[in-house]
């Protein structure tokens, strides 16, 4: 069984899905994945919405030019910050963040592929509107969920020399195998 840093290390973004069932169980696993994420105060000022009428979904679609990653998908998780329960919002904004990536985390531990969308953020008041969501929910994301095509996917990152410094900015980290004192 892979640990979290293998989970970490293997989970990429899936646009592309099969029409194969997701278990209400995985839903709920997901879902909980989220809900244990850290947050300030433990206001836990996450919310979110499970989409899973096709309907529904195609009306969603229309809000993003991604609508053919959310048509895809099996089920939709709307991601809202609860502004009634925020007491300091970028913290706040920053928990609903790491809701989102256990989720994400999740999915990948369950086998099945999750897509972040931001990018319809730009229609917020419109995804709000089709799901009837309070004026205090402000939307943080979309979750595109599904059972992953066969698809080779692969992703590069930035070395850690090129993001991390060392003790001040402008001292790039070495990576080395010394102990720290």
């Amino acid at each position: 069984m892979p640990g979290v840093i293998d989970t970490i290390l293997s989970r990429r973004s899936v646009r592309t899905f099969t029409n194969g069932h997701v278990a209400k169980t995985h839903i709920n696993t997901i879902l909980d994945a989220g809900r244990w994420a850290p947050s300030g105060l433990n206001n836990q000022p996450w919310r979110y919405i499970v989409v899973q009428d096709r309907d529904t979904i195609e009306e969603i679609a229309c809000c993003t030019r991604y609508s053919n990653v959310v048509q895809g998908a099996r089920f939709l998780i709307a991601v809202f910050l609860d502004r009634d329960a925020v007491y300091n919002y970028v913290k706040d904004v920053q928990a609903v963040g790491a809701s989102i990536q256990n989720m994400l985390l999740a999915c990948c531990d369950l086998g099945l592929g999750a897509v972040w969308l931001g990018e319809i953020l730009n229609r917020k008041e419109k995804v709000n509107q089709i799901l009837n969501a309070p004026d205090a929910f402000e939307l943080m994301a979309v979750l595109a969920i599904g059972n992953p095509a066969d698809e080779e996917r692969t992703s590069t990152r930035k070395a850690v020399r090129e993001v991390a410094f060392n003790e001040k900015f402008g001292v790039n980290w070495v990576e080395r195998d010394e102990e720290l004192r």
